[in-house]
């Protein structure tokens, strides 16, 4: 029997913590850097997104606890969190291990992730999808 190329614990990971390839691709994109200062028009030239894209992933990074949000906002920048500027900064030294060992993970099976990350959207698409199904009456 094939031992499946994505261990349980960072299966569920991926499951329950990365909603999407772009948000993961923004995570190590900040992780292989942690002292870089991130704002979203960066962020976004990277990734080759739009800036408002970039930005929400950036809250999203803060709000699960990957990033934080370093609040400095660039001269002329609309205020609020997504004018300023991100850090990779794991809450816990548990995330920052589970994260390294889904960096890993994604440099050796890519396509494996990626169609574990799509799998989720695509039953999330179809459980919404599902909500609005006109059911016939008995």
């Amino acid at each position: 029997m094939n031992r499946p190329p994505i261990p349980e614990d960072l299966r569920r990971f991926v499951l329950t913590s990365v909603p999407s390839v772009p948000f993961l691709e923004a995570l190590l994109l900040l992780r292989a850097n942690p002292s870089q200062a991130w704002s979203g028009d960066m962020l976004a030239r990277r990734l080759y997104t739009s800036e408002r894209t970039a930005c929400g992933l950036l809250e999203e990074l803060c709000r699960s606890g990957m990033a934080a949000c370093l609040g400095d906002p660039e001269p002329g920048a609309e205020t609020g969190a997504a004018a300023g500027h991100y850090r990779y900064a794991p809450a816990s030294a548990s995330l920052r291990e589970r994260i390294d060992g889904l960096a890993d993970l994604y440099a050796r099976h890519l396509v494996d992730v990626t169609n574990l990350i799509h799998s989720t959207l695509d039953r999330k698409a179809q459980q919404f999808a599902d909500a609005f199904r006109l059911r016939k009456d008995p």
